[in-house]
């Protein structure tokens, strides 16, 4: 199975190298490119194959043939909502106690095997799925899988969670503060020492002793927003690793709500909302829907980068 993808060369990149428009015009990374050069018929200038440093000219129709991945996972019927498919992605909507991939223990419950079983059930071709990103598995919200490298290694991402937090908060901030492995833990992370790590944040709302935060990542280290928020003495309620309380919800309370996903190559340039779980909404009803959150930052959460 393969995907291939044709563009016409625009005047404003005639006497371009192919690799210099597939790199800097596309997207494509050296890994992606190396791929599409092994490949018969890998990259065409007009329906021939050529070598990356051919030249092009305004007009030529320049193709890339993309192999989708190989592999397979075993099929399980479970519970997500698809929020969107194309031949390139599969975005959907994950709920919490699901662990993205397999693994010890976890060997059927995982999403790539809901996704597997998503596709034999509509008697399709199952490609193999790579994740975009990682979602702990009590971390619900949306995720984007991969249909092909390209996919997975030239789309830029931005990332709006949602966390509940213990405590009264207002304004925003950033956190950098490094996180590392605690000593003596295989999982639990602890502030002060080990990899930068850069946390923006956005007090929306409060209620009940709990503040709702927008959350986005410059750094993207593991239990970083948990670990963060537990350092600044607010841990996330239900996050008993961390020092939540589960008195309200039985996991940590965070949610990837909004992702924005950009290809040049792949012609993408959308926004996905994920709305806030049950587990949630039933432990904090006075959380706005996130499609309200959206509309009243036109798309983007105020905490980000400067």
């Amino acid at each position: 199975m393969t995907r291939r993808l044709s563009y016409a060369v625009p005047l404003e990149w005639e006497g371009a190298a192919v690799k210099d428009f597939a790199k800097k015009r596309l997207g494509f990374s050296a890994h992606v490119l190396s791929q599409q050069k092994r490949a018969e018929g890998g990259i065409l200038l007009n329906g021939e194959p050529v070598f990356t440093t051919a030249l092009l000219k305004a007009g030529d129709m320049l193709s890339f043939c993309l192999p989708l991945l190989e592999g397979e996972y075993p099929p399980e019927r479970l519970p997500f909502s698809v929020l969107f498919e194309t031949e390139d992605f599969l975005v959907v909507h994950k709920p919490a106690g699901m662990p993205v991939h397999p693994s010890p223990g976890h060997d059927r419950d995982s999403l790539l095997n809901g996704a597997a079983y998503y596709y034999q059930a509509k008697g399709a071709l199952c490609p193999l799925l790579c994740p975009l990103y990682r979602l702990d598995r009590d971390t619900s919200g949306a995720i984007a899988l991969g249909k092909h490298t390209l996919a997975v290694s030239g789309t830029a991402l931005e990332k709006t969670y949602f966390a509940l937090c213990q405590g009264t908060l207002s304004g925003r901030g950033t956190i950098d503060v490094p996180i590392g492995l605690e000593e003596g833990s295989k999982i639990k992370r602890q502030c002060g020492s080990g990899q930068r790590a850069v946390t923006h944040w956005e007090a929306l709302e409060s209620g009940g002793g709990h503040t709702l935060l927008a959350v986005r990542l410059e750094t993207g280290r593991t239990h970083q927003i948990r670990a963060h928020f537990s350092y600044m003495g607010y841990p996330l309620a239900g996050d008993d690793l961390y020092g939540g309380s589960h008195t309200l919800i039985g996991r940590q309370a965070l949610h990837c709500g909004v992702l924005h996903m950009k290809s040049v190559a792949l012609d993408m340039d959308r926004t996905f909302a994920a709305g806030f779980p049950p587990d949630m909404k039933e432990a904090f009803p006075w959380l706005p829907e996130v499609g309200g959150i959206i509309k009243s930052e036109k798309g983007r959460c105020k905490c980000q980068p400067a």
